[in-house]
């Protein structure tokens, strides 16, 4: 189809009604499920769909947490891979299944927490900044195709700790605590994400508390009482107290902080993906993308992590992946997405902006077109960590291009020469001007 950069605009909207005819266009993910809702924050996902292929689909998780706030400890049945879209985050998890590891994680980071991994997140930034966190949720592990589970450590009654499920002589066995203390522990119903408390008068609880602790026994054996929240100044403030430390406690016995004798423990450091080197890049846009050769931890997920960056008008050049389905998250501006059935018809042509998430089978092809009002940059994630070696169709680099002779001029039915003109017009590759620049109608 020949347009001119005039009518360009008006093309892609008729192709946008043509196609959605009123209903969500195929390869866009819409239906959001929010799992987790709570005075500090929200977690939502949104689920791709089983393709021929691919053996279980990714969910893609949406973290939104408030300044100061804690994700409470737990670990999930999947591979998460995180991306820190703004903000910045502390996270702890334990590494090699013994060792407990924290890293403060900025915008543009990437890092992998494994299946079976206790984790905690802390929102570390700036007093008013929200912490956004974007992550694909592997459930190949799973019992379940389509499904995926939290466990959660810390937590009482909301959300429920597993530690809850054990029997009450069992766990005072374990803990070697009285059943107050227990049940302080167990009495938090704050939700998943919850507002941390001040950390630097938390390490200096312990020596007090046990002096109230002794005060308060001493006023119990005189006088056969037990702790209400009306007492005096000293009981309330011991109760308020071992309320913060218990829970401290609870972590600390179950997420061990093991260290290797001869100092700190090692674990794979997160990749920034706005300071890696990239893949492509020319006047019209870059490209980069990470495997498992570039980052070792996506050897676990085997999942592997892009980011694009178009200017404006500028187009990723018709391509498809022979090796994964890919998913998408527009993270600022918005575009085109055009995918291709294998019959040669129209899937989809669809608009896209800031929040969409868009998926693309392996070996369907597809492009992205940039809006002419501005930049439009999407990260997202591969089902495949080895190198994706992307197919164009159409530029400098295309399989065209490779395959030009003539058999591909008899394929079409035109002759040879004619066909490396047309062919050899664009001087491009990858990342494509738009229209206007080459000056071609």
């Amino acid at each position: 189809m020949e347009v001119d950069g005039k009518n360009q605009g008006r093309e892609e909207v008729k192709l946008i009604s043509d196609q959605s005819n009123g209903r969500s266009p195929m390869f866009i993910l819409n239906k959001f499920k929010k799992v987790v809702k709570s005075e500090g924050g929200e977690v939502k996902v949104v689920s791709g769909y089983k393709w021929k292929g691919d053996i279980n689909p990714m969910h893609i998780g949406f973290i939104t947490m408030k300044p100061n706030t804690l994700f409470i400890p737990q670990y999930l049945d999947a591979n998460l891979i995180l991306f820190v879209q703004t903000g910045e985050v502390k996270v702890g998890w334990i590494h090699k299944d013994a060792y407990l590891v924290e890293e403060r994680m900025k915008m543009g980071d990437v890092n992998v927490i494994p299946a079976g991994s206790a984790f905690y997140f802390v929102n570390v930034g700036n007093d008013d900044e929200k912490l956004s966190i974007i992550c694909s949720i592997d459930a190949s592990g799973t019992s379940e195709w389509n499904s995926y589970q939290s466990f959660f450590i810390g937590g009482g009654r909301n959300p429920t700790s597993v530690i809850a499920g054990f029997g009450v002589i069992t766990l005072r066995a374990a803990f070697n605590v009285t059943m107050n203390e227990l049940s302080f522990l167990m009495k938090k119903k704050s939700g998943p994400i919850i507002y941390m408390t001040n950390t630097t008068k938390e390490q200096h609880l312990l020596p007090s508390m046990i002096k109230l602790k002794l005060k308060l026994q001493q006023k119990q054996s005189d006088n056969g009482k037990e702790i209400h929240e009306d007492d005096d100044d000293d009981d309330y403030q011991y109760k308020e107290s071992y309320k913060t430390w218990s829970w401290r406690k609870l972590v600390s016995s179950l997420i061990s902080k093991k260290k290797r004798k001869g100092g700190r423990v090692h674990s794979p450091e997160s990749l920034n993906l706005y300071n890696t080197e990239p893949g492509f890049c020319n006047d019209y846009g870059t490209s980069v993308s990470i495997d498992k050769h570039q980052y070792s931890p996506l050897k676990i997920s085997g999942i592997g992590v892009y980011y694009v960056n178009l200017t404006a008008g500028s187009m990723m050049a018709p391509h498809f992946n022979p090796t994964a389905t890919e998913y998408g998250v527009v993270l600022k501006g918005s575009g085109i997405i055009q995918v291709v059935f294998p019959n040669g018809t129209n899937a989809m042509t669809a608009r896209v902006r800031a929040g969409d998430v868009f998926w693309v089978p392996r070996y369907f092809p597809f492009c992205q077109i940039a809006s002419m009002d501005g930049s439009f940059e999407f990260f997202g994630f591969t089902t495949s960590a080895r190198e994706n070696r992307p197919q164009f169709l159409v530029g400098e680099s295309s399989v065209l291009k490779s395959m030009m002779g003539p058999e591909l001029a008899a394929a079409f039915g035109v002759a040879e020469e004619w066909l490396e003109r047309v062919v050899e017009a664009q001087s491009q590759s990858v990342i494509l001007p738009p229209l206007h620049v080459e000056g071609k109608n």
